[in-house]
């Protein structure tokens, strides 16, 4: 019969995606790698620091975060929390802008400022955090750097900031380009008395920031892979018409030409900054103890 030479295909039911249990994958359980594309166990990724354990991707950290990683803990005091931008300018949804950052950060501003200890010793941190227009140095930032640096001078203490900024904010204009002078000036003041000060630049640090407070440091370092530069890379490309180097602008390539003394890994870090403090302290002055 001609039916039996062409039998009927069999018919399979069609599965259905399962998309409620993807669905119930709870939110921030994982994290893919920027760098090498892994999949990482958010715990686990903790554990590590925020660093991927295949290729050494530091992953962003916040300020809030980045204080718990470095300072002894329960150590840390915050201080000018009530400091609260302006609009000089008038700029177009800046109110709104920042008002959005406040909410998502929970920080006030850019920067977060106070005092606290490194293996007992005393010092007075400042760290940018990205999350807040991204990082962007307003009048707020410059304010609250120039009185920590003063609250250093006040207390004899070290002074260690961790910057990550995209530049001067440009909501602010003049007045935003006004605080790398300002910060500047209370750094000078600091190196005057012979205190110590610790820059430390993470990913990306950029614009005004590192043309002024970021690369002062008596002390610069850096983490792996961090960005750090002035202008951008397709800007510099444009102006000169040549080809820049892939490693280009990357920590390892600005220490390489002499532009930071150190870069260090992030599970690293404390450690040399307490020795950094420890090899600085004025037989006991600086010491919290």
């Amino acid at each position: 019969m001609l039916k039996d030479l062409f039998p009927k295909k069999k018919r399979y039911a069609t599965v259905a995606s399962n998309t409620s249990a993807r669905d119930k994958v709870p939110e921030g359980l994982m994290e893919k790698c920027k760098q090498c594309g892994q999949i990482l166990f958010a715990k686990e990724l903790e554990k590590q620091v925020k660093t991927c354990p295949h290729c050494g991707y530091h992953f962003t950290l916040s300020a809030p975060e980045r204080i718990q990683l470095t300072l002894d803990e329960g150590s840390f005091v915050e201080f000018d929390d009530d400091l609260l931008s302006g609009d000089p300018l008038h700029f177009p949804d800046y109110p709104a802008r920042v008002e959005r950052s406040r909410q998502a950060t929970g920080l006030t501003d850019a920067v977060l400022t106070g005092t606290g200890t490194i293996i007992g010793y005393k010092v007075v941190i400042a760290a940018m955090d990205s999350r807040f227009i991204m990082g962007s140095m307003g009048s707020v930032v410059g304010e609250k750097l120039t009185r920590a640096i003063e609250q250093a001078i006040a207390d004899a203490a070290p002074m260690i900031i961790f910057s990550v900024s995209g530049g001067a904010r440009m909501q602010e204009g003049i007045f935003s380009l006004m605080q790398m002078a300002k910060v500047s000036t209370a750094l000078a003041r600091l190196d005057a008395l012979g205190l110590l000060y610790i820059s430390v630049l993470t990913h990306p640090t950029t614009g005004g920031v590192t043309a002024s407070f970021a690369m002062q440091g008596d002390v610069n370092l850096a983490e792996p892979g961090a960005t750090i530069g002035f202008a951008g890379r397709r800007i510099i490309e444009q102006t000169i018409r040549q080809k820049l180097p892939d490693e280009f602008q990357t920590a390892e390539f600005v220490m390489e030409h002499g532009m930071i003394d150190q870069v260090v890994h992030r599970k690293d870090l404390r450690a040399v900054l307490g020795t950094l403090v420890s090899l600085h302290d004025k037989g006991g002055e600086w010491s919290g103890r």
